[in-house]
């Protein structure tokens, strides 16, 4: 799967409890978009998550 460039954020698992307690196996992806970025080497195509974009921890080019 993929990951975070900046905070290495990505899935996680746990378990999807129904209304009677039974549970199941459950997959928690992380909100993941494929931009290009700036980097010190110039500009770059990576996975970065929402929050990074949103907290101007990655600059977009």
């Amino acid at each position: 799967m993929a990951k975070c460039c900046v905070c290495e954020k990505s899935v996680h698992f746990g378990n999807q409890v129904s209304h009677s307690h039974r549970r199941s196996n459950k997959i928690f992806k992380s909100n993941l978009k494929h931009v290009t970025i700036k980097t010190e080497h110039g500009n770059k195509k990576e996975y970065v998550c929402t929050r990074c974009l949103k907290s101007g921890a990655v600059e977009r080019a």
